[in-house]
């Protein structure tokens, strides 16, 4: 039997929990939010590719684990495949998810020229409010493909460049 969480609810989980990290639990210490936000997503992601993992070989390799995560891993989160994966020959790897779906509920008007959020898109402090918000966001999701690639062998650091939204890549 698959237990399934509604997409509505797991949203609701995500930005409550970021919000109160960033605005009650550590309003004054953004840097701390942001590490408690990663590591619960590196807890997440490590159970996760531990359960989703149970009845597979072991991977060969980095590459063949980096495919599970963009395939497999991926699907079972999102629905959907990571859209491009590349590497710049030096064992960084950028999966690349053209339409990231916490990304596309996020209240951004892209009209703007600043770039700046739908409350206010006069002033240029709103941008960078607008932009933190979505940095502080995608430190969980950066924590869950850490905690997975962790629990596969692969010991690394997770980076999310967000310059073309909703897309997302992860380095």
């Amino acid at each position: 039997m698959v237990r399934e969480v509604s997409e509505s609810c797991l949203d609701s989980v995500v930005k409550e929990m970021v919000s109160c990290y960033c605005n009650v639990f550590y309003a004054d210490k953004p840097d701390l939010a942001a590490r408690r936000i990663e590591a619960i997503g590196y807890q997440l992601g490590f159970q996760l590719s531990e359960r989703y993992t149970m009845e597979r070989p072991p991977f060969n390799d980095n590459l063949e684990a980096i495919k599970f995560i963009c395939k497999d891993f991926w699907s079972n989160l999102f629905k959907k495949q990571i859209d491009n994966l590349r590497t710049n020959h030096r064992g960084t790897f950028v999966l690349q998810d053209n339409k990231f779906r916490w990304l596309t509920r996020m209240s951004i008007d892209s009209s703007a020229d600043n770039g700046s959020s739908v409350e206010d898109n006069s002033a240029p402090a709103a941008e960078n409010k607008t932009s933190h918000a979505i940095n502080m966001h995608l430190y969980f999701p950066c924590g869950i493909l850490r905690g997975a690639l962790s629990n596969l062998g692969i010991p690394c650091a997770v980076s999310a460049d967000i310059s073309n939204l909703p897309a997302c890549a992860y380095l």
